[in-house]
């Protein structure tokens, strides 16, 4: 007689057959036979549990994010599955592999209106590459395991729901998994070299190239430097490219539009041909339309081709195999004056972001938390990043390089990303510092999960940028323009919350109270124990990139100074300044 195992324990092993090494949610009544089953495996799959399934789903995506291994989560039947949307919306739209498994009610109480019982299927329609409710205890593992295969297929979300009773039946004791073969398939397009020639050609004849890099290049650092210096052309990276480039490369003008430099944004605005190498560019409505230009796209996905610009040329491949045969295929060019002056027009916002760093004086900014964290943050550090002001401030001022890891949410922007992104980092990388950089507005949203970090003894670093203010949308309110509203925040204590919830928790008020807390919070995190810094910025605006206004000849010369002294750049030059210093023409 063959072995029987329970049709949930079958399924977790399916799961583990994949990899996985964490699977985050929170129990409820329609999930009891999976817990179940979690308990049975707990030597094998660890069971991390969150205190919101939006927290949990955020943390798969997260840990997707960061191994290119397909993320777990799972909700109870109504509510609990509700919950798990953010998270999963998050996945999809950043385009990674995550599993999220959802209770039902028993077979046999489905359809009767049952407490709790959902038409699920519905709810996940839309963010979910596969979604299937099982049938039978005989399929469940069978389902999972497709589940995940086409997940992996289309970088996307698999949603299987399970009714409860289901989990609890035995069935044969099987390999059920078909991890044994790969879930992509592994043939790469190959590059032809008179299509790298063309794109060499297109780039000689422009005035004004820009190389616009994305994470498809993660893995070419030392080659695109190399491309970029060899052909001399700048560098705009996108947001999620942050780090594959090293931000010391005076090549890497930056990310453009909101987040980002004043070269890049000069830059783009001024292009004549934009060559993207595996990048994905959200705001490409905006930036790609101020003007014409010439566009390439060297991209592995045929689908993606021609969905941010008009297509004048497209290769079909790797990114990293066309900068290698771009660099085979080139010849040096000639030492160009527009890549000096884009080359000098970043190293003044550099200098202009170095003296705001390194001011010594109250009130406390954002720049000076920002100076602390580069100075104790690893070469390796991973730093999930929540969304709000904190991105552009992160994509301005952490000083990045190619081992270390950024964690967002980038397309999907959901606040509250932040804690459950340095959760995984953490369980994915138990090694490696983790960093969660968030507003007081999003960190609000989540806070609870530092009940997640105690528990599982998860030394992480969190730092509350507290000012009161949602002041992300507060200064898209200002250039609307329309009255401020509904944007002021009540203050909270975020460092006695911290340590309400067994967290080592440090409130700094003042710059001369810096120092000292980001040592105390290093202790902490030496003696492997999660810290809380909680500093009391002001919510003092950025200078605004996207809305610049240093250049008289565009508007005057009393605009200049009035936008000078409001974000104090006196310093700050147009790129039209060193395109006459380097006789550009």
């Amino acid at each position: 007689m063959a072995k029987m195992i329970e049709a949930s324990v079958a399924m977790l092993k399916v799961i583990e057959a994949w990899d996985v090494k964490q699977i985050y949610g929170y129990a409820g009544g329609s999930f009891n036979s999976t817990m179940h089953a979690l308990d049975v495996e707990q030597e094998r799959l660890q069971y991390v549990q969150v205190r919101h399934e939006q927290v949990g789903a955020l943390a798969a995506a997260a840990d997707a994010k960061l191994t290119g291994k397909i993320g777990v989560a799972f909700g109870s039947a109504g509510p609990g599955a509700v919950n798990l949307l953010n998270g999963l919306y998050d996945a999809k739209e950043d385009h990674v592999p995550v599993l999220a498994l959802v209770g039902q009610v028993a077979h046999t109480n489905m359809n009767y209106d049952y407490f709790q019982e959902f038409a699920e299927e519905p709810i996940f329609s839309d963010v979910a590459v596969f979604n299937r409710t099982v049938m039978t205890p005989e399929s469940l593992p069978y389902v999972v395991d497709k589940a995940i295969r086409t997940a992996y297929r289309e970088n996307g979300v698999a949603v299987v729901t399970i009714p409860n009773d289901f989990g609890y039946v035995e069935i044969p004791d099987l390999n059920y998994d078909s991890a044994s073969v790969p879930a992509k398939l592994t043939g790469i397009p190959t590059i032809d070299d008179e299509q790298v020639k063309t794109v060499l050609t297109m780039i000689k004849n422009a005035k004004y190239p820009v190389f616009h890099v994305g994470q498809g290049t993660r893995g070419a650092t030392e080659d695109m430097m190399a491309l970029a210096e060899r052909l001399q052309v700048p560098i705009i990276i996108t947001g999620l490219a942050k780090g594959v480039i090293p931000d010391s490369f005076d090549g890497n003008m930056g990310s453009a539009y909101r987040a980002a430099s004043k070269a890049a944004d000069e830059l783009m605005g001024i292009t004549d041909l934009v060559v993207s190498v595996g990048a994905d560019y959200s705001f490409a409505q905006i930036m790609y339309t101020t003007h014409d230009f010439k566009y390439v796209q060297i991209e592995l996905d045929p689908g993606k081709f021609g969905r941010h610009h008009h297509l004048d040329f497209g290769v079909n491949g790797d990114a990293k195999v066309f900068i290698k045969r771009a660099l085979a295929l080139s010849e040096p060019a000639s030492p160009s004056p527009y890549y000096q002056a884009a080359k000098a027009d970043m190293a003044d916002w550099k200098q202009y972001l170095k003296k705001l760093s390194e001011r010594t004086t109250d009130p406390l900014e954002y720049e000076q938390v920002y100076q602390e964290i580069n100075r104790v943050a690893a070469d390796d550090a991973v730093f999930s990043m929540d969304v709000g002001d904190n991105t552009i401030n992160s994509f301005r001022f952490l000083k990045m390089n190619p081992k270390q890891k950024l964690l967002t949410s980038a397309l999907f922007a959901t606040m509250g990303a932040g804690v459950p992104g340095a959760i995984a980092a953490k369980m994915s990388y138990p090694d490696r510092q983790a960093f969660n950089i968030a507003g007081d507005g999003a960190f609000s949203m989540v806070m609870q999960d530092l009940l997640t970090e105690v528990k599982y003894h998860l030394p992480i670093f969190n730092i509350v940028t507290s000012n009161q203010t949602l002041n992300f949308i507060k200064s898209e309110q200002e250039d609307v323009p329309q009255p401020y509203y509904g944007i002021d925040l009540i203050d909270a204590d975020f460092a006695k919350i911290a340590e309400g919830m067994g967290v080592k928790g440090i409130r700094v008020e003042h710059f001369d109270q810096l120092h000292a807390a980001f040592e105390t919070a290093m202790t902490e995190l030496k003696a492997g124990r999660p810290v809380l810094i909680d500093a009391k910025i002001t919510d003092k605006r950025g200078l605004p990139v996207e809305i610049l206004d240093v250049d008289p000849a565009k508007t005057s010369d009393a605009s200049v100074s009035a936008f000078k002294e409001k974000y104090d750049a006196n310093e700050l030059k147009p790129l039209t300044s060193y395109f006459k210093e380097f006789n550009v023409e």
